[in-house]
Parts: structure tokens; C-alpha cells; sequence
């Protein structure tokens, strides 16, 4: 006899649970449809989705609730799209039956009603930047501006006079770590690391390290950027991520679509009058995104600009947004560039 068995008292409970798990009710496929009468690839937010659900087998349906993922649930057949996220989300409906609560879902794909604007560029000053600084992250803090460089063994952060090209303080990281984005909220610099799943905090006066924070679901540390409340967090696919500044938690993302066409390799970002400013590893663009719905209302052409630096190899590409908040001016640069750019940009 085994040395643990079921004392007899205790067999009969456990068999009448087990067959009452057995005895579980139809899933909620078998007994309603849930269906999408103007069934399209894709939308966007000027559509409205119109919808049914149909009981089956006799199946009486009380009532239904509709709602986009997570969203606010209404009773109405046709939900508008207006405000959206772009890219996959799903239809929820809320069936009420027999005073029993069923769910079914539907994919949609979400995407932008426009095509974004294109812009131009003028350079208006050049100035000297180190060309061994593998940029990462770029940001101003009042008149300073501060730089992140990767590479094993190279990484930095680093304090610099942008006028110039000096650098004012420097903080070196450990050899295993590879420097990514950087920015600066609440007297504080936080720095990501590529792929070691590890960001890094700093007092902004002495670049001293204060802390540290692991990542959650995103996949790698790509940029960052800062609206004032929130971050905003890049892991080089078409996800931006919105990190709680307190916990650095990743509460929810946007994807980034420009019309019909997912935009991944999204690198360093900057926040730039209400709106998320993207380079895209390895394009000569950066794109304007809408933090709130990821739709790419704006592309900057930047091509040529790279003509304008030392060359060196294809992985010196452009990679550096910082606002100094001036309107309609931006201060680009790339990996390995031995230039920073002052630019205006114009619309095309």
C-alpha cells in the first residue's frame, strides 16, 4: 500500500468535487457568435465597428456589453473607434444569459486615419562632439546637455558643454553593461541598459548612482523620455512602454503605426511639445508620434545629414534628439558622429 492514501471520510468529498468540475458548462463559443458586420482588415479612428451577438441552440441573449481591451463597456451595436490605441486590440462583448455572465472577443487591427506629415530640415549651427561617444540618450537640463553612450566596455554618462564639445563630468559603467537611453525627471538622470534588463538612477548635480530598476515586460532597453508626469520607454520593437516614475512598473504601451505600416526599431525618443519624438535604428528619419494613441503624425527627412560627419562604419548612424525649447529646432547627432547639429525643422 502506498504510504499516503485517502482516509475513507475524506474520499467522498473529494469525489463529488471532482465530479462537479466535470460537470462544468458549455463554453461560451458553443452557445452564442459574436459578429463584426462591416468586417474590414483594418480600421481606423474615423470608423465605427458594427456588431451582434447571436444565441445559439435556443440560447436567449438578456443583454451585451461591448468594450475595446480593457475600456469602458457600452451597450450600444455600434462602437465608435474614436480615441483608439493603434495596433491589435481586442472586441470584448459581456453576454448576459439565463442571469449566467459569458465572453467573447475578436481581434481588430487599428490604424492611423491619416498619413503623417513630412518634414524637412535647415542646419543652423554645427558644433564638435565626440566621436568616440557611441550615442545613446541626449537631453538638455537647462543649458547642460547630457549624453548616454553604449558599447561593452564604453559605456557612459556623461555631463558635456554642447557648445563646445567638452565634457564637464563623466561616470563610466561597468564593462558587462551596455549603455542606452537616458532621461531627467524630479532632479534625477535614469539610464537604460540594452539588454542586461537593467536601468540605472543618478543624482543630476554629481552624476552620483542612486539606484537601480529591472525591467518588466518589455524586451530590451532601447530610449527614454519624460512628459513631466510619466516615462516613456523604448525596447526596439513598435512598443513604447509608460513606466510609473515612482516604481519605474510598466503600467501599459502604445504601438506605433504610420498609416498601414508598423514602425519597430524604435530607439531614442525625446518628449517634444506633447508629442514623442523617435529616431528609427538605421532610417535618416525621425517620427512624431502621439503618446496617447501611437499613431506617427509626423516624419522629419533627415537625409543627408549624415554626409555631414567623418565617416566610419554602417553602425554609426543618426541616433540623438535633445529640445532646448526653442520652437521648431531640435539638436541631432549620431553613433561615432563627430558633429552635433543644430536644425530647424520645416514642414516639406
Amino acid at each position: 500500500m502506498p504510504k499516503y492514501f485517502l482516509k475513507p471520510c475524506c474520499f467522498l468529498p473529494m469525489f463529488l468535487f471532482i465530479m462537479g468540475c466535470g460537470d462544468s458548462e458549455q463554453n461560451a463559443t458553443d452557445l452564442f457568435s459574436l459578429e463584426i458586420k462591416n468586417v474590414q482588415k483594418t480600421y481606423n479612428q474615423d470608423d465605427a465597428v458594427s456588431v451582434e451577438v447571436i444565441g445559439k441552440k435556443g440560447k436567449e441573449v438578456e443583454s451585451v456589453a461591448y468594450s475595446i481591451d480593457n475600456g469602458e463597456r457600452v451597450s450600444e451595436n455600434v462602437i465608435s473607434l474614436e480615441g483608439q490605441k493603434m495596433g491589435n486590440r481586442t472586441l470584448h462583448a459581456y453576454i448576459v444569459s439565463e442571469g449566467k455572465t459569458y465572453e467573447l472577443s475578436k481581434p481588430i487591427l487599428i490604424i492611423p486615419s491619416k498619413n503623417p506629415t513630412i518634414y524637412t530640415y535647415k542646419i543652423l549651427e554645427t558644433y564638435h562632439h565626440d566621436i568616440k561617444a557611441y550615442t545613446q540618450g541626449l537631453e538638455f537640463f537647462k543649458d547642460t546637455l547630457y549624453e548616454s553612450t553604449g558599447q561593452y566596455a564604453h559605456s557612459s554618462l556623461r555631463k558635456t558643454n554642447y557648445k563646445t564639445g567638452e565634457v564637464l563630468q563623466k561616470f563610466d559603467l561597468a564593462g558587462h553593461y551596455f549603455g542606452e537611453g537616458i532621461t531627467i525627471l524630479n532632479d534625477q538622470i535614469y539610464q537604460l541598459t540594452w539588454r542586461e534588463k537593467t536601468g540605472f538612477i543618478y543624482n543630476l548635480s554629481n552624476l552620483e548612482k542612486t539606484g537601480s530598476f529591472a525591467y518588466g515586460q518589455s524586451k530590451e532597453g532601447w530610449g527614454l523620455c519624460n512628459d513631466g508626469k510619466k516615462i516613456y520607454k523604448s525596447d526596439g520593437t513598435q512598443k513604447i512602454w509608460v513606466l510609473n516614475p515612482e516604481t519605474l512598473a510598466e503600467e501599459d504601451f502604445i504601438e506605433i503605426f504610420a498609416h498601414k505600416l508598423v514602425i519597430d526599431n524604435v530607439n531614442e525618443l525625446e518628449w517634444v511639445d506633447g508629442k514623442i519624438y523617435a529616431n528609427i535604428y538605421q532610417k535618416d528619419a525621425i517620427a512624431i508620434v502621439n503618446p496617447h494613441d501611437g499613431a506617427v503624425e509626423g516624419v522629419i527627412d533627415l537625409k543627408g545629414l549624415q554626409d555631414q560627419v567623418t565617416q566610419h562604419t554602417a553602425l554609426d548612424v543618426l541616433n540623438g534628439i535633445a529640445y532646448h525649447g526653442e520652437p521648431n529646432m531640435l539638436y541631432v547627432t549620431g553613433k561615432n558622429w563627430d558633429k552635433l547639429f543644430k536644425i530647424e525643422v520645416i514642414k516639406k
